[in-house]
């Protein structure tokens, strides 16, 4: 199958993109590495009049120093965010779901910013994102505005980002000297994950953030989990009570590929081993 017919805009700066974003609206839909729109598009389940294309702006690629954060913008691919020095040395968990996301050809071409846009629940970027306090710096006709990764995400491929605005940009604040790990469980290689865990530790364990992947119809954090691992050694009987709070508050979906029960054990497993190797103690 192919898409329907459509109007094809490669604007070169953000203002054009946000003037033909304001020209089209709704008939419009913005393209960034286009991973996920391209295959919604040929199976005809969206059908845009136009396509903007955001991958002739210079400016939404690449990834730089600001102080107490790095800057990753919008159109930089999974594998430059994944290969940065200044990913692995100040957000190493980034680096660490970066290299799980698919295959080589899709890390090639999808964009950082582009899958935290599309908000898939079982997208590898959004726990790690909400896990590190990421900020989202969203373009409008207005101006520019931050938004914090804990309001970003809404619903199931829903952002706070509006009709008439774009993501140039996410901000994560720098964790430099922490461990990380992104534990993915999946049937099949580069398959979506059924449960995913990303943490991170400082020392061992003086402080923890863990973020769950397809736990809900958002990336969530597991407070409780987090809360508990303060202060833990770093050891199977260490992490396992603080892992068995992973879950809480949790509604994860029942599909062909497990039932909520089975993701919310997954989460409690995945969740000790991903600590473990954080903190550098694992098998």
């Amino acid at each position: 199958m192919i898409p329907v017919q459509f109007d094809y805009l490669a604007p070169t700066s953000v203002e054009e993109a946000l003037a033909a974003l304001g020209e089209h609206g709704d008939d419009a839909k913005i393209m960034a590495g286009g991973q996920s729109l391209l295959p919604v598009l040929r199976m005809r389940l969206n059908a845009p009049e136009v396509l903007i294309d955001l991958g002739g702006i210079a400016s939404l690629r690449g990834i730089r120093d600001d102080g107490d954060a790095i800057v990753i913008g919008a159109m930089t691919t999974h594998h430059d965010v994944r290969d940065h020095a200044l990913v692995k040395e100040h957000a190493l968990l980034i680096s660490k779901a970066a290299a799980e996301v698919a295959d080589s050809q899709i890390r090639h071409r999808g964009t950082f910013g582009g899958a935290l846009a599309h908000a898939d629940p079982a997208g590898d970027l959004g726990a790690p994102a909400l896990a590190l306090g990421a900020q989202f710096v969203i373009a409008g006709a207005g101006g520019t505005r931050t938004v914090e990764a804990a309001d970003f995400f809404v619903d199931l491929f829903e952002t706070a980002i509006g009709d008439d605005e774009i993501l140039t940009e996410v901000r994560i604040p720098k964790h430099t000297g922490w461990g990380a790990h992104y534990e993915k469980f999946v049937r099949v290689a580069h398959q979506w994950p059924i449960v995913a865990v990303a943490a991170t530790v400082k020392g061992s364990i003086d402080e923890a953030r863990v973020g769950l992947t397809n736990m809900g119809s958002t990336p969530l954090r597991a407070t409780a989990t987090e809360q508990a691992l303060a202060g833990a050694s770093a050891t199977e009987d260490g992490v396992r009570a603080a892992a068995d709070l992973a879950a809480e508050g949790t509604h994860p979906p029942s599909d062909l590929n497990g039932a909520a029960d089975y993701r919310q054990h997954l989460a409690r497993v995945l969740t000790r081993r991903a600590v473990l190797e954080a903190a550098g103690a694992g098998e």
